[in-house]
């Protein structure tokens, strides 16, 4: 049930500087040989699964991902969460701590691992978080969170306002060799803004967020970080400033790493307006979209487009892409936030902020950053994989011989769209329903155990 033979297929690992056609042989759920050699040493009888026409890589890692469990289980549950993982390629994630209760002791993270166990489509890792209750007045057991085995810390969904509480928590961070996750944002600044502060929100009426709430707080972790010693990632990065100081402090040597997700780096505040003007705006710049007869339509004011930080100018989107291309930005991943149909379905000003992404990450990265010649499928394929697991210290990410049978088949070329009534996910609020996508997943694998097989 867990060995498999798959052949045909490009082989890429970034973390073996591997890319070329091959085979790929799995015995009881651990990678038995890349190559050529692969299929002469197959037993008799084992599967076969044909890649022809496919990348056959390591599994794609997700570290920033928001499974609701527990106390949200009516937005997405492990079980549903995972299954969308699968769907999008995913063969780990890392679960934020934002749930109820808050992931800040030993005994959460510990009911997570159980519930995991029993549930998960995919390998699931636990975020514990830098205070207590997410609060930011008093620092959680980091040690003890360490010792049950998660693998970051961070506030996702709030940040750390107090400087010297930040400072004590990457102290601790670095005695427990754990990285601290921050989600950058000034709170004096950003006040109660729901969009980007710029031209649309001002044409629209909506509260404006300045793009220098995130970055303030940019330079505040990276001061710290070269206090400390800490290592400092900046999440969900969506302004030109923050790149340049992630790219600077890169440049001087500190361990600063940053990470982007795909509805930042594909979409602007055009989006806010509807997509008369989104497409009049920004089109040109959604690879594969230009001239388009089957473009989806959007509304104004749509709140499948709320998110935090906020969809920002074009400028902003177009420094995400030159930090990705040029390394500045060393992690791909989808800030998946599920919610509830009624609490989306509310005046813009009231809807919760959060997309889901597990589904069409992979080929809207694909679409920005490969088919657009930005990255190469090596480059691209190593923000998915081996970057997190480096950052993250998992024995994940590459297809060495004797590494864990965690792997994802993809056709980078294939046409589709997606729709609500194919997500696996609780929820539908994404954005990029109907949108025609290029690169889909064809297999995930989990140990050597098919967890997602696409149809035709």
């Amino acid at each position: 049930m867990n060995s498999l033979l798959l052949t045909g297929g490009r082989v890429i690992d970034p973390a073996n500087h591997l890319d070329g056609p091959g085979d790929l042989l799995i015995l009881d759920g651990k990678i038995a040989a890349v190559g050529r050699e692969a299929a002469d040493r197959a037993p008799a009888g084992v599967e076969h699964l044909d890649a022809r026409g496919c990348v056959v890589c390591p599994g794609l890692i997700d570290m920033h991902v928001h499974l609701r469990e527990p106390g949200f289980t009516a937005k997405e549950t492990i079980a549903t969460g995972t299954a969308a993982a699968a769907r999008g390629g995913f063969t780990s994630v890392v679960c934020m701590p934002n749930t109820a209760p808050v992931i800040d002791s030993a005994s959460t993270v510990a009911l997570i691992h159980e519930r995991a166990a029993r549930q998960a489509s995919v390998n699931v890792f636990v975020a514990g978080a830098i205070t207590r209750n997410l609060a930011g007045e008093e620092l959680a057991g980091i040690g003890a969170l360490k010792r049950a085995g998660v693998v970051a810390i961070t506030d996702d969904g709030h940040c750390v306002q107090n400087n010297e509480l930040m400072r004590r928590a990457m102290e601790y961070a670095r005695m427990f060799d754990l990285p601290v996750l921050d989600h950058c944002q000034d709170y004096s600044l950003v006040t109660d803004g729901v969009a980007h502060e710029g031209y649309w929100s001002t044409a629209l009426g909506l509260r404006g967020w300045p793009a220098a709430g995130e970055a303030l707080m940019v330079a505040r972790d990276i001061l710290l970080c070269e206090a400390t010693g800490a290592r400092v990632h900046c999440q969900h990065l969506s302004s030109a400033d923050s790149v340049a100081l992630v790219r600077e402090a890169k440049r001087r040597g500190l361990p600063v790493t940053a990470e982007a997700c795909p509805h930042h780096f594909t979409l602007t505040d055009a989006a806010l307006a509807g997509s008369d003007k989104f497409w009049a705006e920004d089109g040109r710049g959604v690879c594969g979209m230009e001239g388009r007869p089957d473009l989806p339509a959007w509304p104004a004011y749509d709140t499948h487009f709320k998110v935090n930080p906020p969809l920002r100018s074009a400028a902003d989107r177009d420094a995400l892409l030159e930090g990705l291309a040029d390394g500045t930005i060393d992690i791909l991943c989808t800030d998946h936030a599920p919610h509830c149909g009624f609490e989306k379905d509310v005046e813009f000003d009231y809807a919760p902020f959060g997309v889901t992404g597990l589904e069409t990450a992979l080929a809207l990265a694909l679409m920005q950053l490969h088919h657009s010649g930005r990255l190469s499928l090596p480059e691209l394929i190593a923000k998915f994989t081996v970057a997190p697991a480096r950052l993250l210290g998992l024995n994940k990410g590459t297809l060495s011989v004797g590494a864990d049978a965690d792997v994802t088949v993809f056709d980078p070329d294939r046409s589709w769209v997606f729709t609500r009534e194919a997500t696996a996910s609780k929820a539908v609020n994404s954005p990029f329903y109907g949108w025609p996508l290029r690169g889909r997943v064809v297999a995930t694998i989990v140990g050597g155990r098919k967890t997602h097989l696409a149809s035709g």
